[in-house]
């Protein structure tokens, strides 16, 4: 049976949550938090299922559902390339292409058709989605230009600029809402790294688990306009970063702040988390600066 391209991704996905040690040997994979998790429906993450059970890396139990198999998952630690493509059929390889200047800034629709083999409502929805995030317009007339703002030291540091006045803010929100639940996932997932899992994992993974972590806290302000801003410059920021190289003896530190923020939101302390965050995503916008400046890049969450 035919896997879709996000289905493929998305078991690709799945693959690297098992070499991480997220689903752990014998572990039920529950369909819905996947669905949840990827912000998809339940169809392609059936499809991811059906197809990783095909190739052993889970087993389908009658009744029961999917569960992680025996098969060995060996992760690449040095891999730095997306695992899951959450955008529409040939975004991420457009991205590339851009960020690597190996498509002009101004571009066509039937030249996209062409290039990545794609239908016209393909091309529509991937640049719809380019649109939204902030580095694609369309012309007066005719044709696409691609803006230049996914790939300058400006636009990451704007981003963390954006980010140092919403993410504190956001933990003043009269409508937070502490979920101890949620907290303890995310201490759990941070102190893991911090154990070891900091020099074996994927390159994509540390990046991803420094994305969720400060997610998850900003959707218990409850408010969704910060939600959804967070969200869409994390998507942005993606363009920007999932090319970096690596400086894993960041991540100890990195990981110890956002310790000790989890910690400051679960006794109750939302003012010192705010203040402890701003300081935290000022000094990640700090170290990143010199990368820039020196036309490389640098990875900090």
């Amino acid at each position: 049976m035919a896997t879709s391209a996000l289905s493929s991704r998305i078991a690709s996905e799945i693959i690297n949550m098992i070499g991480a040690g997220e689903l752990g040997p014998d572990a039920h994979v529950n369909t819905q938090k996947l669905a949840e998790r990827f912000q998809v429906s339940r169809s392609p993450i059936r499809d991811a299922l059906d197809d990783l059970a095909r190739r052993g890396v889970l087993e389908l139990r009658e009744n029961r559902g999917y569960f992680v198999g025996k098969k060995r998952i060996k992760l690449d630690k040095q891999a730095n390339t997306i695992t899951l493509n959450d955008g529409p059929d040939g975004y991420y390889e457009l991205a590339e292409d851009w960020l690597r200047d190996a498509v002009a800034s101004d571009v066509t629709e039937q030249l996209l058709r062409d290039r990545y083999d794609l239908t016209k409502a393909q091309v529509f929805e991937l640049l719809n989605r380019a649109s939204q995030e902030g580095w694609a317009e369309r012309k007066p007339g005719y044709g696409w230009r691609l803006l230049p703002v996914a790939k300058t030291p400006e636009a990451a540091e704007q981003i963390y600029r954006f980010r140092a006045v919403i993410e504190p803010a956001a933990l003043l929100e009269t409508t937070f809402e502490l979920d101890r639940d949620v907290i303890a996932v995310q201490r759990s997932k941070q102190q893991r790294l911090l154990d070891g899992e900091i020099e074996r994992l994927p390159a994509v993974r540390l990046m991803m688990l420094g994305v969720e972590v400060h997610e998850e806290i900003i959707k218990l302000s409850r408010n969704p306009f910060f939600i959804q801003g967070l969200e869409r410059v994390n998507r942005l920021r993606r363009l920007i970063d999932y090319r970096a190289m690596i400086d894993r003896k960041r991540y100890y530190s990195q990981c110890t702040e956002h310790l000790a923020i989890l910690d400051l939101i679960d006794r109750g302390d939302n003012l010192g988390a705010s203040h402890l965050m701003r300081r935290h995503l000022s000094g990640a916008l700090q170290r990143k600066s010199p990368y820039h400046q020196r036309g490389g890049r640098a990875a900090s969450r």
